[in-house]
């Protein structure tokens, strides 16, 4: 009798267990970053972890990966669509190739300010490229900001399109944005963020466009010294998760998840214009060379190519331009 007892409560158990792992238990999420530990994307996808690991007791946890440890960018949304890498934080960007509707996104010029990409991303805009996100199997949660790119160059300062003629800058890889820099006299070079500062130093390229915080803390300013303001593009960003991961949660748990990835973006943003000041500030005192261009009208007017080309290839990518016009 207390041999079948003892039976009934092992086997009671391994089910107890089993139920356990298929009903919950999400421990161990890896996650991707491709920035510095103390950079706000960091910082508030530790946040996001942190505190999803509290308030799921425990069921969902993790680490986060940072400086693109886990690989490139390109990399880390071909390891998330097959479930090798839990949640992670990427640009837009290159998202595209796995992604066409994000494209509107890249589009240069396709938002007025920093602020007008959250009102459009936070809105309907925002939800459709979330479920566009979602049958590449990755779920987006929350968007990030990533401010407003500029070029930067090793020997001159660039006041008109006319000054980037023949001259090679990288770009992440995009058709988007080898087409914009094409389209302005230059020739575009897609490389990894990790072979910018290298390539940069020994004449591979002559420029780059990115954001304040990036040019800094990639020590970039360093050997490119002079940074024109042409914001010819404002990204938003995302965290993510894997489909696969996602679909493992309870219904509960995924509210959790998407409250506090909600929340790590209110943090992000913030940090965010902190950290561009903070950046500007230091990259300023450092010496470069800060190229204020006011009137941007021969930049964008070098756009239409590039927009006509797009939406050629993505027809869809045209209501979305106009919804995004459309939004004050």
């Amino acid at each position: 009798m207390i041999k079948r007892f003892a039976g009934k409560t092992l086997g009671a158990a391994a089910l107890v267990a089993g139920l356990a792992l298929t009903t919950g238990a999400q421990a161990g999420w890896k996650g991707w970053n491709i920035h510095t530990p103390d950079y706000p994307v960091s910082e508030a996808m530790e946040y996001f972890i942190s505190e999803v690991d509290k308030r799921t007791d425990g069921r969902v946890s993790g680490k986060v990966y940072h400086s693109a440890v886990l690989g490139s960018q390109e990399d880390a949304i071909s390891q998330m669509q097959l479930g090798g890498i839990d949640f992670a934080e990427f640009n837009l960007g290159p998202l595209g190739p796995s992604v066409p509707e994000v494209n509107v996104v890249s589009l240069p010029f396709i938002f007025k300010d920093v602020e007008h990409m959250h009102r459009v991303m936070d809105g309907p805009v925002g939800q459709k490229l979330g479920d566009a996100i979602a049958k590449a199997g990755i779920v987006a949660l929350a968007w990030y900001d990533s401010g407003s790119r500029s070029f930067y160059t090793t020997e001159k300062p660039i006041d008109t399109p006319a000054d980037m003629k023949g001259m090679k800058f990288r770009v992440m890889n995009n058709e988007l944005y080898v087409g914009m820099v094409e389209a302005l006299g230059g020739n575009a070079t897609p490389l990894a963020y990790s072979e910018v500062y290298q390539s940069l130093k020994t004449g591979v390229v002559d420029g780059a466009e990115n954001n304040w915080p990036s040019y800094e803390s990639s020590n970039h300013y360093e050997v490119a010294k002079y940074y024109s303001d042409t914001q010819h593009l404002i990204l938003p960003e995302v965290l993510c998760v894997s489909a696969q991961a996602w679909e493992k949660l309870s219904d509960a748990d995924k509210k959790v998840v998407r409250e506090v990835a909600q929340e790590s973006a209110k943090m992000q943003r913030e940090l965010w214009a902190k950290r561009e000041l903070k950046s500007r500030d230091v990259v300023e005192k450092a010496g470069i060379k800060y190229n204020a261009i006011a009137d941007k009208a021969a930049f964008q007017n070098a756009m239409g190519p590039v927009y006509e080309q797009a939406v050629k290839k993505n027809p869809a990518l045209k209501d979305l331009i106009e919804q995004i016009r459309s939004i004050e």
